[in-house]
């Protein structure tokens, strides 16, 4: 098949192909009706503490070089797993990195605010600014773009999580290296299971699968929005318009599929779902997952299969979309006191 990928500018971040193992004593663990159980470990991109956001930030700074930016500015919460790479993949590219970050969880401790991803954006030698409790968001944000265009900065600005068509394309050509390896394997009739966010990753999988239909049917898991159909919504106009950027047809509306129930109380803020999740796999498999994201998803996954939407016979495939650093931030939800 002809790269499709070669059109579009591209800087070279992440370790590729990512691995596809099998979690056996997972499977054990969920007793003898459970389905067999994959992880496509793209915590292991190696960027930065690794992450998936390093596959769109391949397409993304390729796209900031290619217009000649020196500085590349972007925002998300606090402890944003985006925000970290973007940092280290600006500091590897050689561009100047501006975060504006949102302190937007409610409840955490100090190490929400020093530790974790936030101390790394730093060590990565990140700008960042932090909008104060109660500021105008948008206001803030345009102070800071007009500071830096005052100052000569060419900036290219990409929103939170990547998630835009540029974007996408790292998860549309991540879900034709996952269905290769699947191939190879002999592994048909594939679920693929992962925590959505801000919905680049699952608008660039649903792409994907325009362009490779032997490929798994994507689950997405809702971590992110209280707004269910607003945020399926985006996902599906996103999905399209990455579809058309690879000149594929556009997404059926049943082909995003969605599951609600597991953000919990917002964003962010923890769920037993989630530390049951994250322990129950560093117990059996010795991988670590993230309090935000992938945490979330895995309870998804897990409250799934204990509903018996899938059989002994099914074959699910758990995108593992990195986040661990966030862990040392939450750390009174899993440390005794």
């Amino acid at each position: 098949m002809a790269d499709v990928f070669a059109a579009f500018p591209r800087f070279p971040l992440a370790h590729l192909p990512t691995p596809l193992g099998e979690m056996k004593r997972l499977r054990a663990a969920l007793g003898p009706d459970a389905p067999r159980l994959f992880i496509k470990r793209d915590d292991c991109t190696g960027l930065g503490g690794g992450g998936n956001k390093t596959r769109k930030l391949e397409f993304i700074v390729g796209e900031a070089l290619a217009e000649g930016a020196d500085t590349i500015v972007t925002t998300g919460a606090l402890q944003s797993n985006h925000a970290r790479q973007t940092a280290a993949a600006a500091a590897a590219a050689g561009l100047k990195c501006v975060l504006v970050l949102m302190d937007m969880v409610p409840y955490q401790g100090a190490a929400y605010r020093r530790s974790g991803n936030r101390l790394l954006d730093d060590i990565f030698g990140a700008d960042v600014r932090i909008i104060p409790k109660g500021a105008d968001a948008t206001a803030f944000f345009k102070t800071v773009l007009g500071e830096l265009k005052a100052q000569g900065a060419k900036t290219y600005f990409t929103p939170a999580g990547g998630s835009t068509v540029t974007g996408s394309l790292g998860y549309a050509n991540a879900y034709a290296e996952l269905t290769d390896q699947l191939n190879a394997l002999g592994l048909k009739d594939v679920r693929l299971i992962h925590a959505s966010s801000s919905g680049g990753t699952q608008a660039g999988l649903i792409a994907g699968r325009m362009m490779r239909p032997d490929g798994p049917v994507v689950f997405g898991v809702n971590v992110y929005r209280l707004d269910h159909d607003k945020m399926r919504a985006d996902i599906t106009r996103l999905a399209a318009e990455t579809a058309t950027r690879l000149g594929l047809a556009t997404p059926a509306a049943d082909d995003i599929v969605l599951e609600d129930g597991f953000v919990g109380e917002a964003y962010g803020v923890p769920t037993k779902g989630m530390t049951d999740a994250v322990t129950l796999l560093a117990r059996t498999e010795g991988i670590l997952l993230d309090p935000v994201y992938t945490g979330k998803g895995m309870a998804g996954m897990l409250a799934l299969i204990a509903a018996g939407r899938f059989k002994r016979d099914d074959t699910l495939v758990f995108l593992h979309t990195g986040g661990m650093p966030g862990l040392f931030a939450y750390q009174e939800e899993f440390v005794a006191p």
